[in-house]
């Protein structure tokens, strides 16, 4: 199943606030957190009871907590890979490894007894998952999550993200990326605040839409928001998402008739196999309401990139078809155009595979 996660950071804020967040977070279907051990600044002990604070929270809410961690930080901390007790203490579920090694010592860690996940760093296109495997890890406890880049510029290409987590889902393991929030005001772990995200892309979509395409990939298991905090707008959006596959918010015509809203908003939709460069066409709408008539209501001269169309009974067996335009065309003046796609969405169109399915959300 799809998740998605927050971060907390709380060397930056009051635990009050954080534990404020994580009930909001909850909210909203959040299932996971990340943390980082990276910039924490305080003594183990310190280190030690506020973290344990946090986690116990974090678990009455159901939530998963998994730990940023390098060599710097076990030596800091007196941990030894070899030994891991450190985190079961704090009462951590995981850690992510900003640093790997030979490959040997990720596999034997999979076999701790404290049973935590040990989360492998996947934005690099290298081998080294490949050498992990050759040492037999406990798969059920390994997992990869890719960077965030504060600073803008230096986020993933799409291709290379692509192929880092290609390399860990040939082998079945569960993964992870990061989208961030818009607002200047929000924070991570860094001084940079020039958005936190995992793909460059990202860095000025909206919040929930960087979500989309993370789901229209397919490839990412679990979506992080790396910074704090999300606006009540982009929490509110996050509760109504849907994580199973992709949305498309709407902004149907003025008096759209009942048959045609309910075409649109009522059915899982599906673009065909056969995909051309035009449109893309979701035709189980023209069985499944074979008996009803379409009429021409709302047909431009000129159909635009986003808009939503169902054809008209007078295009024959083509009636009811669901279409969305992915390039400007002119309208043989039997197509409904029935509301347009958000126009920060409309990248996604661009990227739905064959046989995709998607659904549409009004405005």
């Amino acid at each position: 199943m799809r998740r998605l996660g927050i971060s907390i950071y709380p060397e930056k804020d009051t635990e009050e606030h954080i534990h404020t967040y994580l009930k909001q977070a909850a909210d909203f279907g959040a299932k996971r957190i990340f943390s980082c051990l990276l910039s924490v600044t305080k003594n183990p002990e310190e280190i030690k009871a506020e973290f344990k604070r946090m986690n116990r929270y974090a678990h009455e809410l159901g939530f998963e907590v998994v730990l940023d961690v390098s060599p710097k930080v076990f030596s800091k901390l007196g941990i030894s890979y070899s030994d891991l007790s450190f985190f079961q203490e704090i009462e951590a579920d995981g850690i992510r490894l900003d640093q790997g090694f030979t490959g040997n010592e990720e596999a034997m860690m999979t076999y701790n007894p404290q049973g935590l996940s040990i989360e492998i760093n996947m934005s690099n296109d290298t081998h080294t998952v490949d050498t992990i495997m050759d040492y037999e890890p406990d798969t059920y406890h390994l997992t990869g999550c890719h960077n965030f880049y504060p600073h803008r510029y230096t986020g993933l290409s799409l291709d290379h993200f692509i192929s880092c987590t290609q390399n860990f889902k040939k082998y079945g393991l569960h993964t992870a990326a990061f989208v961030g929030c818009a607002s200047e005001d929000c924070f991570g772990p860094w001084i940079a605040k020039e958005g936190l995200c995992t793909l460059e892309m990202h860095r000025n979509l909206p919040l929930d839409v960087q979500i989309k395409h993370m789901i229209e990939i397919g490839l990412i298991d679990d979506i992080l928001i790396s910074n704090c905090y999300p606006s009540e707008e982009e929490m509110r959006r996050l509760k109504k998402l849907d994580l199973s596959l992709v949305t498309f918010e709407v902004e149907p015509v003025e008096s759209l008739p009942e048959l045609f809203h309910k075409v649109i908003f009522d059915e899982l939709q599906m673009n065909r196999g056969d995909v051309n460069e035009n449109m893309i066409r979701s035709t189980q709408t023209r069985v499944k309401y074979a008996s009803e008539t379409f009429p021409i209501f709302n047909a431009p001269a000129i159909i635009k990139r986003g808009d939503v169309m169902v054809e008209s009974s007078l295009h024959g067996h083509y009636a009811g078809e669901v279409q969305i335009a992915k390039a400007d065309m002119e309208n043989t003046g039997l197509t409904n155009v029935i509301g347009h796609v958000r126009e920060e969405e409309l990248f996604l169109l661009d990227d739905l595979r064959p046989w995709q399915k998607f659904r549409f959300v009004e405005k």
